[in-house]
């Protein structure tokens, strides 16, 4: 294949020939080969494929069937209620809900669900992924064999109130559901340029595994994916699909015993493998950052989200070299939100961009999807400017140049900080962008992308 007449770089123009997989040339004028196939580049830009370094492919192929249920959609008790109404109308079979937060309406439960929903089945998630709420037909459903979970809520009678505390491996077991459909979302994915992806879900085992490489041979999932998961995930390093770090999901109100974790850590390590610690507040990113300390990090260590990093913490995270990997799209997806309910003090230090970068932190970028928006570009324009949804900025010292907040997403997926460039021998993992590279510094958006490429392959066309 050949492509004619692309921006590689600011007013820089080339060719580039794909051969098996790869760039094989490059230059200002190749000549096309009998029978070879081209691609009309002209008033485009081509980048490496975008990787999103941190997202939840089934969670979010899930999402895709899911009934929204928090803001900005939705923001009072009375609106969600209203939804939900709708929604069992529409599938009486069974719902399942998104997205759920609080915000300023009541606390919902499994009574507060049956007055609204009745007898259809409904599970709810939060916006965190860290809670479901069942109403009582959907707790009727459960295949029970033996004691509830820890984490199943009681109140003070000792009854169920439907909530559900981390436990979304043994809802799995007992509430079994079809696999959701990857195609729909690979495409969507492929729409925004994206031509891998990080699974950063803590649970993923031998199952999510395999089903995830079959999606692939299917021809179902054009991505390449990198996946973190437990601790005995099996070993994986062929791609389209390789595994990752060792996901360690840290979560304040039950925070495990340091020595344990340390153990953990240094067991990973022996095994090669990588650690990546889920960090959203001070106290779980200082125990994380003292355990890597202790233990010692290693070279690929990873810190997901660091949603809110001090000066100190930001300090200790460039002392021991590792990767953090953020979601810039929060500030404009939740950053509204933030402005009224977090403390001055960590507004400040809310998912913050350039104090990284000159600390010399290896930075990188992530939709965390579906708990935020899927499409890397609106990551991107957030990193840039930094607004929320209503427009106000979030500490404006923290913006990053078009440059930088591009490269957020153009990282290897074993090495985020790592940027990929466009050199011969190099996989053909390509986006084409209407418009000049100045055009796209000055307005990057998903619009612009014209084709998506991977290994060579045509994985999306605009139009088609």
């Amino acid at each position: 294949m050949l492509i004619t007449g692309v921006e590689i770089g600011l007013d820089q123009a080339a060719d580039l020939r794909i051969v098996g997989g790869r760039i094989v040339d490059m230059a200002l004028r190749l000549v096309r080969n009998i029978d070879e196939p081209c691609i009309d580049g002209r008033g485009c830009v081509v980048l490496p494929g975008l990787h999103d370094h941190h997202m939840h492919l089934l969670a979010l192929a899930a999402a895709r069937t899911s009934v929204r249920c928090g803001p900005p959609e939705i923001n009072s008790a009375d609106a969600l209620a209203k939804t939900l109404a709708d929604a069992v109308k529409r599938q009486p079979a069974g719902v399942r809900g998104i997205a759920y937060h609080e915000g300023e309406g009541a606390t919902i439960d499994r009574h507060w669900l049956d007055r609204v929903c009745g007898d259809t089945p409904v599970r709810i998630q939060h916006r965190s992924g860290r809670l479901w709420i069942l109403n009582s037909r959907a707790l009727a459903g459960l295949r029970i064999d033996g004691a509830w979970p820890e984490g199943a809520e009681r109140s003070a009678d000792g009854a169920l109130t439907g909530r559900f505390y981390h436990v979304d491996a043994w809802l799995r077991e007992h509430l079994p559901v079809m696999p959701p459909l990857l195609q729909p979302v690979s495409v969507e994915l492929a729409s925004y340029g994206i031509t891998g992806v990080t699974d950063a879900g803590p649970e993923n085992d031998s199952a999510v595994l395999d089903l995830l490489a079959a999606a692939q041979a299917r021809g179902e999932l054009h991505q390449r994916v990198l996946l973190m998961g437990t601790a005995d995930l099996p070993f994986r390093d062929s791609a389209p699909l390789t595994t990752g770090p060792h996901k360690i999901y840290l979560r304040e109100p039950e925070l495990p015993d340091f020595d344990a974790l340390c153990a953990v850590i240094r067991a990973t390590h022996a095994r090669g493998r990588n650690v990546a610690f889920h960090c959203v507040t001070r106290t779980e990113l200082q125990v994380a950052l003292t355990a890597l300390d202790v233990s010692g990090a290693l070279s690929g260590d990873r810190i997901e989200h660091a949603s809110i990093a001090d000066a100190a913490a930001i300090e200790q995270i460039a002392a021991l070299k590792l990767t953090v990997v953020t979601q810039p799209n929060f500030i404009y997806e939740r950053g509204d939100q933030y402005l009224r309910q977090v403390e001055s003090d960590d507004v400040s230090a809310l998912y913050r961009g350039a104090s990284f970068l000159r600390a010399g932190v290896h930075l990188a970028a992530g939709t965390d999807a579906p708990f935020g928006d899927p499409d890397p570009w609106l990551a991107i324009r957030s990193a840039i400017n930094r607004r929320t949804r209503a427009g106000d900025v979030l500490d404006a010292s923290e913006v990053l140049t078009p440059e930088q907040a591009l490269a957020l997403f153009l990282g290897a997926a074993d090495k985020p900080a790592q940027i990929r460039t466009l050199d011969v021998g190099a996989q053909a993992d390509l986006c084409l962008l209407r418009g000049s590279w100045r055009d796209i510094l000055n307005d990057p958006t998903r619009e612009r992308v014209r084709l998506t490429l991977r290994g060579g392959e045509i994985i999306w066309r605009a139009g088609a």
